[in-house]
């Protein structure tokens, strides 16, 4: 009844009604957290927010699952307008101050960590879970699924429409270029670009100015 009522309405209005009454249904929630119209929440008691958050328009945060946590997001994180964060018995566990762009997904089927500081671009898809295809007599969707998690280190950025695989670690205060997919782990302080991601730099180099300069993030 409560987001029937007052997730569609605009202006200031909404967003003081849903800063009262959403707090009803969701597991835990901190101060100053301002949700945006049409916010979609699913499973709400699996979810946990701290303060400062800011949840945007058409966002959708789907915590089902019978044996997991659901989402955390921590304090001072921004989730951009439309950005589905969807776990399948999995968690999402947002760290303080990341900042998580426009169209932005995350699917967990087991664990997604996305860092302190971290800042993801428009459109960057992290694909926490696979499915096997061996079977050729029933459709893959069917088939049993997979999945090893994705972390997301301290301060690193992913560019806009980069695709980060199941079972991939990106390190602290690395750099993922745009359109980039990533499909092995890269370690901390490096840039790495291309289909399929490699390293191109080490950020710590003297020459890291001159690569910057001729990638696209």
């Amino acid at each position: 009844m409560i987001t029937t009522l007052v997730s569609w309405l605009p202006g200031a209005l909404g967003l003081l009604l849903r800063s009262k009454l959403y707090p009803l249904l969701i597991g835990k929630i901190g101060r100053n957290v301002t949700f945006g119209a049409n916010v979609v929440l699913r499973h709400p008691r699996k979810i946990q927010i701290g303060d400062n958050v800011v949840i945007d328009d058409n966002v959708v945060l789907d915590a089902k699952g019978e044996n997991n946590n659901g989402i955390t997001i921590g304090n001072g994180v921004f989730v951009g307008r439309n950005t589905i964060l969807s776990c399948k018995n999995g968690d999402i566990i947002i760290d303080d101050n990341a900042n998580i762009g426009f169209n932005c997904e995350a699917f967990s089927a087991s664990r997604i960590r996305i860092g302190k500081n971290v800042l993801l671009a428009a459109y960057a898809y992290l694909v926490g879970g696979t499915h096997y295809f061996d079977r050729t007599d029933i459709p893959i969707l069917f088939q049993e699924r997979s999945s090893q998690g994705i972390e997301v280190d301290d301060n690193a950025w992913i560019g806009a429409h980069a695709v980060v695989f199941d079972g991939v670690k990106i390190g602290k205060d690395c750099i993922i270029g745009a359109g980039a997919v990533v499909n092995k782990d890269v370690p901390d302080w490096k840039i790495a670009v291309g289909v399929p991601a490699k390293t191109v730099e080490d950020r710590r180099d003297a020459n890291v100015a001159q690569t910057a300069r001729l990638v696209n993030f």
